[in-house]
C-alpha cells in the first residue's frame, strides 16, 4: 500500500477516534478524582446544576459495587438557609449499609431568595435520577435526610412532588424530582406558626423579625409577606400522595419548637400518609448516637430497599 494512502486512513481513523471519544464526553457525566476507603468511594464536586453562573455541586459517596443498583439518599444539610455545606457527613453512615449519599450544596439566602433553595434540591433529585445508570444507583429509591433548615428543605421536597412551579428551569426536566421517603430531623414547617409555637415552649427569639432566618429566606418579614410565606410551608402542600415521613426532633431543642414537627405530623396522618415521629428525650437542636442512626436506617431499609430493584448496569464508576 501506498506510504501516502496508508497516511491517509491513519487519520481518518484518528478523526473517528475523536469523534467517538466526544460523543462519549457529551453523554456522560465530567468525570471526578475518585477517594476510596474500606467499603466507601468519595466522588466530590460532581455538577448537578449551573444556575445563572454558579456552579452547584454535590459530593457522592458511594458503596462497594454489587449486581444490585444501590438506593440514594440525598443529604441537604441545615445552617438556617444562609450557612453550611456539603461537607456535612451525618448520612455517610450509612454508605456501610449499601446506600450511596449524596450531599448537597445549594443557594443560601444572602445568594437567592425562596424559592431557590427547593429548586435546587429537586434538581439534584432530577440528576441523580438521569446518571443512575452511570454511578450505578437505584434511580427508583431516592430518599431525603436533612436537618434543621435541611429538614425544612426535604419536608417540602416530600410534599411537593407534584408542585410544577417549584421545580426550577435547571436540568433533566424530563426526569421525575418526586422521593421514596424523607426523614426530616427538627426543620420549620410552618413559619406563620412558628412564632407563637417557640413562645409557648419558652424559646427567646424574634422569628416574626425582618433579620430573622425566615425572613432573609423569604425576603422580608414573614408576616408582612404571608403569600410568600406560605408557599414556604411544607405543611401548605400536604397531600395523600406524600411518601413516607421519619420525623425526629430533640425534646429540649432550643431553637425550633417541637410543635413544628407535631403539626406536620398531624396534618400528614390526617391525610392517609405513613409517619412516625419521634421526640428524643434530652436531646437538644442536634441529634446521633447509635439508636437515633439505627431507627433512620430502619426507615430507609423499609422503604428504600426494595425486594427486587433492576440490576446495575454500571458498577463500576467512572467506566465509559
Amino acid at each position: 500500500m501506498p506510504q501516502s494512502i496508508n497516511r491517509t486512513l491513519c487519520l481518518l481513523f484518528a478523526a473517528l477516534a475523536l469523534c467517538v471519544i466526544s460523543r462519549a464526553a457529551d453523554t456522560q457525566p465530567a468525570k471526578s478524582p475518585t477517594t476510596s476507603s474500606a467499603g466507601m468511594r468519595l466522588l466530590p464536586n460532581l455538577e448537578y446544576a449551573d444556575v445563572d453562573g454558579k456552579s452547584l455541586l454535590l459530593d457522592l459517596y458511594l458503596p462497594d459495587p454489587t449486581d444490585k443498583p444501590a438506593p440514594v439518599i440525598l443529604y441537604v444539610h441545615g445552617g438556617a438557609w444562609s450557612g453550611g455545606d456539603k461537607h456535612d457527613r451525618t448520612a455517610v453512615a450509612l454508605v456501610a449499609h449499601g446506600y450511596a449519599v449524596a450531599s448537597i450544596d445549594y443557594r443560601l439566602s444572602q445568594e437567592a431568595i425562596f424559592p431557590a433553595q427547593i429548586e435546587d434540591c429537586k434538581t439534584a433529585v432530577r440528576w441523580l435520577r438521569a446518571h443512575a445508570r452511570f454511578y450505578g444507583l437505584d434511580g427508583a429509591h431516592i430518599g431525603a435526610w436533612g436537618s434543621s433548615a435541611g429538614g425544612h428543605l426535604v419536608a417540602l421536597l416530600g410534599t411537593t412532588g407534584g408542585v410544577a412551579d417549584l421545580e426550577g428551569p435547571a436540568g433533566n426536566l424530563d426526569q421525575s424530582s418526586r422521593v421514596q421517603a424523607v426523614c426530616d430531623w427538627f426543620g420549620p414547617t410552618d413559619f406563620l406558626k412558628f412564632a407563637e409555637q417557640a413562645k409557648e415552649a419558652g424559646i427567646a427569639g424574634q422569628p416574626d423579625s425582618p433579620k430573622s432566618p425566615m425572613s432573609r429566606l423569604i425576603g422580608g418579614p414573614i408576616q408582612e409577606n404571608k403569600d410568600k410565606t406560605e408557599k414556604a410551608n411544607p405543611i401548605a402542600y400536604v397531600n395523600k400522595d406524600c411518601p413516607p415521613f421519619l420525623i425526629m426532633h430533640g425534646a429540649n431543642d432550643p431553637l425550633v419548637p417541637v410543635a413544628q414537627s407535631e403539626i406536620l405530623r398531624d396534618a400528614l396522618e390526617k391525610a392517609g400518609v405513613e409517619v412516625k415521629l419521634e421526640v428524643i428525650p434530652g436531646a437538644g437542636h442536634g441529634l446521633g448516637g447509635r439508636a437515633v442512626l439505627a431507627s433512620v436506617e430502619a426507615f430507609f431499609d423499609k422503604h428504600l430497599k426494595a425486594a427486587n430493584p433492576a440490576p446495575a448496569t454500571r458498577p463500576a464508576v467512572g467506566t465509559p
